[in-house]
C-alpha cells in the first residue's frame, strides 16, 4: 500500500507539472481572466506582504534626516545615439544606456528603463499607482535602475531584496503643455500595437524630473507587475509634475495592448495596479512636517490674501489703538486744567477780604479828611475837653 500511495503521488505530481503553464507563459492583464486580482495565483511574489504600490499616508510616515537629495548621473548627457522605445503589451517602455546611473543611495545604481502608467479618462479618478493621502494621480512615470555594484545585470538583481531602486514621478494635469514629455508622446503613434518598437532622438531624462529632488518618501516594495519581485526601493517624489490634458489624451488613446495582426484591437488603458498593503512597514520622509506640506499655487494666493488681510487689521488696530491713547491724553490735559482753575476759585474767598480791606483803608483816611474839613473844631474841641477829675470819680 505504501508503493502503490507513492506510485500515485508521484503521477498526480507530473501531471500537475505537465499542465500547469510555467509563470513566465502566462499572459497577464490588469483585468479579465489573469486580471491583478489573480496575479498571486500564478506569481507567488504578488501576494506577498512587501507589495508596491502604497498609499503614503504622510500623517504616519518617519523623517528621516539621513535621506539626502538623489543626483541623476549621465541623465543630461545622453548623447547623439538614439533611444529605443518598444510597446511590450502592457505599457510603453523607453531603454536607457548603461551610462546613466543614480547615486544618492546606499550603492550605486545603473540605469535600465523607464515605463508610464495611465488610466481612460473614464469617470473614476486614477492613472497613477502610488497614492499620497488617498490622492491619485493622473499618471505615474517609473525610472528603473539596478544595483550595479552588488550584482552584474538586471536579471540577476531583480530577484534580490536590494536588486532595483525606481523612481515614481506622479503626474497630474494642468493647462499648459510640458514640451519634455513630447519626447515620448509624439512617437507613440509608431507603436500602437504589442511588440512594435521604434529609435527615438535621444533627450535630457532629468527635464521629466521634479526640479525639487530632495523631497519624497522612501519605502521597500516590489515591482508592480508580475512577477512581483520584492526587490524595489522606491522613491516617490512629493513634487508632481503637470502635463496638459491633450497630453494625457494622447497617452490614453493612442496605443493598444493587442498585436498588429490580432481581429479584435484592444486599447492599452488603465494600466495600474491597485495600491496595497502597507502591513508592517514604515514610509520614510527626506523632509520634516513643517517643512514638508508643498502648496498649490491656489494655496499660496490664499496665503498672500490672508497675510494682506492681518496687516490691514492691523494697522486699523494700530490705528483705533493710538486714537485711544490720543483722546486719553486730551481728556486728561482737559482734567488737569480744570482741576486748576477750581483750586485758584477755591484760594480766592479766603483771600479777598484780606484785599478787600486793603482797598478800603485808603477811602476811610479820605472821609476822615473830609470830614476833618468839614468840622474843624471837633478835633480841638475834643483835645480841649478836660478829663475828669479824681474826685468826680469819687
Amino acid at each position: 500500500m505504501d508503493c502503490l500511495g507513492l506510485f500515485i503521488l508521484l503521477m498526480l505530481q507530473c501531471f500537475q507539472w505537465t499542465t500547469a503553464p510555467a509563470a513566465e507563459e502566462v499572459s497577464w492583464t490588469y483585468t479579465g481572466l489573469v486580471g491583478q486580482s489573480e496575479w498571486s495565483q500564478y506569481f507567488p511574489d504578488c501576494g506577498g506582504t512587501s507589495q508596491s504600490p502604497v498609499d503614503v499616508v504622510t500623517t504616519q510616515t518617519k523623517y528621516d534626516p539621513s535621506l539626502i537629495p538623489l543626483t541623476p548621473l549621465g541623465y543630461s548627457q545622453h548623447g547623439n545615439k538614439p533611444f529605443t522605445m518598444y510597446n511590450n503589451g502592457h505599457t510603453a517602455v523607453i531603454e536607457l544606456p548603461d551610462w546613466m546611473g543614480l547615486g544618492g543611495l546606499p550603492w550605486l545604481f545603473t540605469a535600465v528603463q523607464m515605463h508610464l502608467h495611465w488610466g481612460s479618462g473614464g469617470p473614476s479618478p486614477g492613472g497613477g499607482e502610488h497614492t499620497i493621502n488617498g490622492l491619485s494621480a493622473d499618471a505615474e512615470l517609473h525610472v528603473v535602475h539596478y544595483n550595479s555594484e552588488l550584482y552584474p545585470n538586471m536579471s540577476t538583481a531583480m530577484t534580490q531584496s536590494d536588486g532595483l531602486a525606481v523612481l515614481g514621478v506622479l503626474i497630474v494635469t494642468a493647462e499648459e503643455t510640458n514640451p519634455a514629455f513630447n519626447n515620448i508622446l509624439n512617437y507613440l503613434s509608431r507603436i500602437r500595437h504589442a511588440d512594435q518598437k521604434v529609435s527615438i532622438p535621444a533627450f535630457d531624462i532629468q527635464s521629466l524630473l521634479p526640479k525639487d529632488l530632495g523631497r519624497y518618501y522612501r519605502y521597500n516594495g516590489s515591482l508592480t507587475t508580475p512577477p512581483c519581485y520584492q526587490s524595489v526601493m522606491w522613491t516617490l517624489f512629493n513634487e508632481r509634475i503637470q502635463i496638459s490634458k491633450a497630453q494625457l489624451l494622447k497617452m490614453e488613446t493612442i496605443l493598444y495592448s493587442s498585436k498588429a495582426n490580432d481581429p479584435d484591437r484592444m486599447l492599452l488603458q488603465d494600466n495600474y495596479r491597485a495600491t496595497q498593503p502597507i502591513n508592517h512597514r514604515v514610509a520614510f520622509a527626506s523632509f520634516s512636517a513643517e517643512s514638508g506640506k508643498a502648496l498649490s499655487s491656489g494655496e499660496v494666493t490664499a496665503v498672500v490674501i490672508g497675510v494682506m488681510c492681518g496687516c490691514v487689521g492691523l494697522a486699523v488696530i494700530i490705528r483705533f489703538i493710538v486714537k485711544t491713547i490720543r483722546f486719553l491724553t486730551l481728556l486728561h490735559g482737559e482734567s488737569v486744567v480744570v482741576n486748576s482753575s477750581t483750586s485758584s476759585w477755591d484760594v480766592l474767598p479766603s483771600n479777598r477780604p484780606a484785599h478787600m480791606s486793603r482797598m478800603k483803608e485808603p477811602e476811610k483816611e479820605k472821609e476822615k479828611k473830609q470830614d476833618m474839613a468839614l468840622n474843624p473844631t471837633s478835633e480841638a474841641e475834643t483835645k480841649e475837653e478836660p478829663s475828669p477829675s479824681p474826685h468826680t470819680e469819687l
